[in-house]
């Protein structure tokens, strides 16, 4: 209980809604009241509405479904989990000219994902770029972070 008043503080104190909870300095994580089904899809149009083309989609839930029955275990995780794999020409130049090694940023990953028993509850979240190198590298990790928030934003609203 203790940790959850201060989780809430924290929030509150940040000028955050328990919509938009930032964990530690390694996530952000948005919750939004819509099923799974429309804030998938409202996810993948706000990236394709930039004009940035998304590369993969991993299956997470449906991968661990199907190898927990092999390895025995009972547990559902998630009642849906994917990822979706993406890279912006702009940011992306923009970061790699500050500096060549933060290609281990690219590409950018939001994941999108409901939990069991949680109806009308979906999860958004995505890895927070370390803030690395040069202030120029560290400004344009910024514009990486800036963008997935901006996406993810707009699929929470």
């Amino acid at each position: 209980m203790y940790y959850i008043a201060v989780v809430f503080f924290m929030m509150t104190s940040m000028g955050l809604s328990q919509a938009d909870t930032v964990r530690d300095d390694y996530m952000r994580m948005y919750v939004v009241g819509d099923s799974y089904e429309n804030v998938r899809d409202d996810l993948e149009l706000a990236i394709i509405n930039r004009g940035i083309k998304i590369n993969n989609i991993s299956n997470i839930g449906n991968m661990l479904a199907r190898t927990g029955k092999d390895l025995g275990a009972k547990k559902q995780i998630f009642a849906h989990a994917e990822a979706l794999e993406f890279c912006s020409s702009t940011v992306s130049r923009v970061t790699m000219e500050a500096d060549p090694h933060n290609i281990v940023f690219c590409p950018y990953i939001i994941a999108v994902y409901s939990l069991p028993n949680e109806d009308n509850k979906t999860y958004i979240s995505f890895r927070r770029p370390t803030q690395a190198g040069s202030q120029t590298s560290k400004a344009a990790l910024q514009k990486v972070e800036d963008l997935m928030i901006s996406i993810v934003e707009e699929v929470a609203k």
